[in-house]
């Protein structure tokens, strides 16, 4: 019996990349076909000088798909990127007041927007969105991220991308791509040591953008990034995009409680539905002695989706190796350990939920 495409790719899963992730998970397999007994594939690697050094992970992709049963010849060959992408055009321009919309704004092909927020800064919102991103699409989602902290955008950092899109024609952008998921950022678009001083109808406008000008492809979900508070993202993405429903990001801490009852009410407000809550830096374990500490209290947020009637989707504790694969470019949800765990169980209730 011939192998499948699936036995493939189940076998390719098993072999991780230096940096994180597999060949599968960070969309490096290219031109797999199969005819009787013999497999052939290509690895596309990101540069010239990455494709060298994978000669070693070509050789172990060749000798796992050769124990497959049913599989008598594998050729696997390693390829690269040609050059840096051309720049943009000169007349592509981000910001600027947004132009007329006569309907909901929806990007083709994507089937769904799921927008992260929290109502408060600094309790973990970015860093649950791309992590999120990158648990969506190691379970075989195709997953976008797209960060609409205009004011603030992490995500280039947290994924480690930092190339300018490209634009073939001066409208159309071409989002980058990591992890297996399709990133936009404005963070990318801009001089990053430049803040951005812009008044409301340039957020807009630029916002507008990276939803309708982006070649975000065929995504099963997009995932957006919101800025802390309820400004005019907020009110601009509810307003004017079609939206599956929200995920409220907070600490236990009633001081975040506030701000993200806050958000909650906004959404309300406009229509948009909660799909769920998240305790972030829900507990510290010590890594020492396993110590389990409450250092922003307990349970907030926990009781606070009890009263909304909404699921309480993931408790996820303070923990140093989330950090620190944030601050690198990797997020732990693409690697192996307890964190990358629980954000697949996280990705995994909103699979089984029809909510991505």
């Amino acid at each position: 019996m011939a192998v499948t495409r699936e036995e493939i790719e189940s076998a390719l899963e098993q072999i991780e990349l230096p940096g994180g992730g597999t060949l599968v998970s960070r969309d490096m397999l290219r031109a797999l076909s199969i005819e009787g007994d013999t497999v052939r594939f290509v690895i596309e690697a990101p540069n010239p000088d990455a494709a060298r050094a994978m000669e070693p992970l070509r050789a172990a992709a060749e000798r796992c798909v050769a124990s497959l049963d049913g599989v008598n010849t594998v050729t696997v060959a390693l390829t690269a990127h040609g050059p840096a992408p051309q720049k943009p055009a000169p007349s592509l321009k981000v910001g600027g007041h947004p132009k007329p919309q006569a309907e909901p704004l929806k990007p083709a092909g994507v089937d769904r927007i799921l927008v992260v927020g929290s109502g408060k800064g600094g309790v973990g919102k970015s860093t649950v969105s791309s992590n999120l991103a990158v648990a969506l699409a190691k379970q075989g989602r195709k997953v976008g991220l797209l960060d609409a902290d205009i004011y603030g955008p992490s995500q280039p950092r947290m994924m480690g991308v930092n190339k300018r899109p490209a634009s073939p024609d001066g409208k159309t952008i071409e989002p980058l791509h990591a992890h297996g998921v399709t990133l936009m950022s404005i963070g990318l678009m801009l001089d990053p040591d430049k803040a951005v001083v812009w008044r409301g109808p340039m957020l807009m406008g630029a916002l507008q953008q990276m939803l309708g000008q982006v070649n975000w492809g065929e995504l099963d979900v997009l995932i957006v990034d919101l800025p802390p508070g309820t400004g005019d993202v907020q009110l601009t993405l509810c307003q004017r995009a079609v939206l599956e429903g929200a995920i409220i990001v907070s600490t236990p801490q009633d001081v975040a409680l506030i701000d993200a009852r806050k958000a909650i009410d906004m959404f309300n407000t406009l229509k948009t539905p909660i799909l769920g809550m998240v305790e972030n830096m829900s507990f510290f374990q010590c890594p020492e002695c396993g110590h389990e500490a409450h250092i922003f209290g307990h349970g907030g947020v926990a009781d606070e989706a009890e009263k909304l009637g909404v699921p309480l989707l993931a408790q996820l504790p303070i923990d140093l190796d989330t950090r620190l694969a944030g601050d690198t470019g990797t997020p732990v949800a693409a690697g192996n350990g307890p964190m990358a765990e629980a954000y697949a169980k996280l990705a995994e209730r909103l699979i089984e939920g029809g909510m991505a």
